[in-house]
Formats: structure tokens, sequence, C-alpha cells
């Protein structure tokens, strides 16, 4: 019923030193062992302390789950024979962008001579989550409608309480971080396919951009493959919770869809008044307040949320993920990793005791031993 809402899922991790529990540019040497294992599934970042990976095209969150985890196995493994640790967290808790080499790359030079030290500063890690679309037109009204959920997604997800080893007073550092960019953030509502086409085509042919990966907004659809792609989350420490906001989203979209078909429609909020609720999660994540504007007042963000759950109920059992998006739940009761990493930091007053914490929760439920799938396609 659902074949077409496939899956495809990026995670941005630090390398780190176990000793230091610094971070470490060692991203050139990893990727020559693992391009022979992983293929396209790996690559670079800009920056050379970062690596990403990402899963084959997954027919569902169970297919994800197998791959995610194998990732994060099988990358563990490699940056252990050169004596590093993985660490999915939006930002180191004390390491410096100045101290980071970036990947010799032409296009992310150019990225650093478009944005000089904006791009040079951009030391922070997310989640990626693709949700394939084979209709662009209806890509465009599920992302029109589904705007004013992300603040919710956010707030599942914050990892990123620290920066430069001060604590900052948000859950989502990253999040204010990655605003310095321009084309970021909580996009505005398109009418139509063909009036977004029309604006990402004056930016290239006014020289603004090159092609559409530089628009770099909370969701969008993708300029190259048919996929809608959430990108507002930092990157959850555990793999379990990743899952959990990959099938979230997965049954946003398809219940919107459902709507579609039967000629619901959607309040389209501005863009300025989501902003909002995104500040809220930035700042407070779970434990803060959003503003339902259907009911004109604020309502704490772990009753909304519960509210998003009961919104999917009807489609999830069809999707097979019913026990990954109840795991919501779990993160709902327990807190993000940010949470976590504030309590070991209030227990201990010691960043690098926040590091430990962060390597050890990283591969906790991933397999020590894997079997890779064969055929990889490119979400």
């Amino acid at each position: 019923m659902f074949e077409q809402f496939t899956l495809g899922i990026e995670e941005e991790f630090q390398l780190v030193d176990p000793e230091s529990r610094e971070l470490r540019s060692h991203v050139s040497e990893i990727l020559e062992d693992g391009k022979m294992l992983l293929g396209e599934q790996v690559k670079p970042e800009m920056i050379q302390s970062m690596i990403e990976v990402g899963t084959g095209i997954c027919k569902d969150i169970q297919e994800a789950r197998t791959d995610i985890t194998n990732l994060r196995s099988v990358l563990s493994n490699l940056v252990r024979k050169r004596g590093l640790e993985i660490v999915a967290a939006g930002t180191h808790p004390f390491s410096h962008w100045q101290d980071q080499k970036i990947f010799e790359n032409a296009r992310y030079e150019l990225i650093v001579e478009e944005n000089q030290m904006i791009a040079r500063s951009l030391l922070t890690f997310g989640l990626h989550v693709h949700v394939g679309i084979a209709d662009p037109e209806r890509a465009i009204q599920i992302m029109n409608a589904v705007r004013y959920m992300l603040p919710h997604v956010l707030a599942l997800s914050t990892s990123s309480p620290f920066w430069l080893g001060v604590h900052t007073g948000l859950k989502s550092y990253r999040s204010e971080v990655f605003t310095r960019l321009p084309r970021t953030g909580i996009p505005d509502h398109f009418e139509s396919d063909s009036s977004f086409q029309r604006y990402v085509a004056l930016l290239i042919e006014t020289g603004c951009i090159d092609d559409g990966k530089k628009i770099y907004w909370d969701v969008r659809p993708h300029p190259f493959f048919p996929t809608l792609e959430f990108r507002i989350c930092d990157i959850p420490t555990r793999v379990d919770d990743t899952i959990a906001i990959a099938a979230l989203i997965q049954a946003l979209v398809v219940k919107v869809n459902k709507l579609l078909d039967q000629n619901l429609t959607f309040r389209l909020h501005h863009k300025m008044l989501i902003e909002e609720n995104k500040w809220r999660a930035v700042r407070y994540g779970l434990d803060g307040r959003m503003i339902d504007f259907g009911k004109g007042k604020q309502v704490p963000t772990r009753e909304l949320i519960r509210e998003l759950l009961w919104f999917v109920d009807d489609v999830i059992d069809d999707l097979g993920s019913r026990h990954e998006v109840e795991h919501v739940n779990r993160i709902l009761q327990r807190g993000t990793s940010a949470d976590e990493q504030l309590q070991v930091w209030r227990e201990t007053g010691d960043m690098k005791a926040v590091v430990d914490r962060l390597i050890e929760g990283t591969l906790e439920s991933v397999p020590n031993e894997v079997t890779l799938r064969t055929s990889v396609g490119s979400s």
C-alpha cells in the first residue's frame, strides 16, 4: 500500500580520540578502507573530523534499522583500527572549529570561498531522513503541511547542548550554528512544484547557487532524487532513537498523503510562526512548551508530541513501524541525548566524561559483526 514511501537515512559522525576525547581530522585515512567495504555508503564531509554514512534505499523501517546499525558497526571497527572512536552528537562538547581541517574537495573549497568563516565554523553533525515520493507535485504539498511538525521532531533529536567547552543553555545549539548559512531554516510554502522550480532556477540563473543542493532548508525536495529530505534533526546518540525518529517522519509523510488523497487540506502557517516553535525546541527541547496555533495557546511539548503520535496511529500498522514509532514514548520518558549529556556534566563537571558517555551510547544496540547488503541504492 505504501511501497513508494521508501526510506533513506544519513548520519554524520564525529571522529574522536578516546584518550584526549578531542576531535581528530583523520577522515582521509579512513575513507580508503571505508570505500572498499561500504562503497558510496560512506563519504567525507567538509570538516575532516566528520564522516557520513548513508543507507541504501530501504523498503521499510526494519530494512533501514538493519542498514543503519550495520553502518555504525562497520564504521566503528574501521575507525578503531586508527585508534579512534565514533560519536553521534550534534556538536562536540569542547573541541574548537579552528582546530579542524577542511577536506580537500573543489565543492567544499567553493563553499568556504562563498561563506568564509561561517562555513569553516560549521562543526555540526546532523541526521537526514529521506522519504520517497514519486510525484513532485505531491512532494510540495506534503512539504507544505509537514513544516508545522518539524519543531516537534527536532525536540526529539536534540543532542548539542555544548559548544567550545561552554554550556550554551540550549538543547540544540547545532541548529543555531547552522542558521548562519544562507537558505536555511523552515521553508515557506509553495503553491506548486513549478513555483518551487522557478525559485530554484532563479537562484541558479542569478549566480546565487550552482544547484539545488545549496538550499539547506529543514525540509526540502531533494534536487536529484525523488525524495523529500528532512534535515532539521541533530544526530541522536542512540541508534534506536534515530530509527524511531525516521519511522515517525515516514509516518507523518504517509498520513499527510492519505489526507490529501481524501481532499482534506491543511492550514498552512507562515514560516515565522513555525520558527517560533522551532526556537522553543532549540532552547528547551522536550522540557518546554510550544504554541498550538489551532488553540491559540502554549502547550507542553511532550503533550504535543503525544498528539502527533495519535495523528499517525492509523498508518503505522500498515507501514509495519508501530514498535519503532512507539519508541518515541521512551524518548519522552527518559529525555534526549542533550538531556543525558547535561546530566553527566552536572554530576561530574567534566566535559571528557560527557564524551565518554557519548562514545558508549553511540554503539548501544549496535552489533559487533554484521552482514552488509550487496545491492545499495542512493537515497
